[in-house]
């Protein structure tokens, strides 16, 4: 079967496109016959040894897929032969087969696309796990969403907005921010022209924001939260940006709010059961048209350097994705 390996840790541009053996599935696995892949910003990271995450060498990409069960193994329940699903695993999904714990994976209602069901995992399942388990953003509070256009970004103000909540989308452009309001964000705020703890101030009244979604990092972390209101929540989820930021506690402390770790792929691995519950009511949310689960572009297998760029230079407006 075809797979994109990662030989030695390096840019997109050293994967290879192989003929590897195909797997086979042990006792509670399930064998699937990939259509999509979901690429995120980690993937361009781990490839060349910076996440925190370190595969063995060598390894395939990418970590959410779609697909058709091929095989069950010895145990498994609940599936079917030939029935649509869609899984997470971590990395290894840039391949023509996967096989994983039965776990990891989710079958599809009827209705949700292929398609749409590969990029739900990373993007939407981390934003459900972030907004509902650890900001517990309630109706009509305001969400304040950085990088607002990039996956989970978008994600965040999808959900934000189907929660009910007020949502402040935040980017580094016109045209992000116009596509972050056509997804539901009320306003928004360009960061490379506005002060964001001014422009949050500001749109706040001086009240401050109740959630704050960042995946940014760097500089911003601590100009948004000295927009925060009384008890808001500050959720890290990542840092784009390329720097962790060293937060003043004494910010914490004079706001009154908690800063938060959204570590979801542990939670997938601590809380089975609450992320597969989790990962229904996307599916659902989907199928029913509450969010979009917006593709900014599919490539081919063989195309996986370019759609890895798209992500590194933080063009993508939604998923990136591969078909098989």
């Amino acid at each position: 079967m075809q797979a994109v390996m990662c030989n030695s840790y390096g840019p997109a541009s050293s994967l290879t496109i192989e003929d590897i053996a195909a797997p086979s599935p042990g006792p509670g696995e399930i064998l699937v016959d990939v259509a999509y892949v979901g690429l995120n910003f980690f993937d361009t990271l781990i490839i060349e040894n910076k996440y925190q995450v370190k595969p063995p060498l060598p390894f395939s990409p990418a970590s959410e897929f779609s697909g058709h069960i091929r095989a069950l193994g010895a145990g498994v329940t609940g599936f079917a032969i030939g029935q649509p699903v869609a899984g997470f695993i971590g990395y290894g999904a840039a391949r023509a087969q996967v096989c994983c714990p039965s776990h990891q994976i989710v079958a599809l209602p009827e209705g949700l696309s292929l398609e749409k069901a590969a990029g739900l995992f990373v993007t939407y399942g981390t934003t459900l796990h972030a907004l509902k388990q650890r900001g517990h953003l309630r109706k009509g509070e305001t969400l304040a969403v950085l990088g607002a256009s990039g996956g989970v970004g978008l994600a965040a103000v999808e959900i934000g907005h189907a929660m009910g909540a007020r949502v402040i989308a935040c980017a580094s452009s016109p045209e992000k921010l116009a596509f972050a309001r056509k997804a539901g964000a009320d306003e928004g705020i360009d960061y490379h022209t506005s002060d964001l703890k001014d422009a949050l101030k500001a749109a706040t009244n001086g009240r401050g924001v109740d959630v704050i979604y960042d995946p940014v990092g760097g500089a911003l972390t601590e100009s948004a939260l000295r927009a925060i209101a009384w008890a808001g929540r500050l959720l890290v989820i990542g840092f784009a940006a390329g720097e962790i930021p060293r937060i003043p506690l004494n910010l914490a402390l004079l706001k009154g709010c908690d800063i938060v770790g959204v570590f979801w792929g542990d939670f997938v691995r601590r809380e089975p059961a609450l992320h597969q519950e989790n990962m229904r009511e996307i599916f659902n949310m989907v199928r029913d048209g509450a969010i979009s689960a917006h593709i900014h572009k599919i490539f081919p297998l063989s195309g996986i350097a370019e759609a890895l760029g798209v992500l590194t230079r933080r063009e993508a407006l939604g998923k990136v994705l591969l078909k098989l």
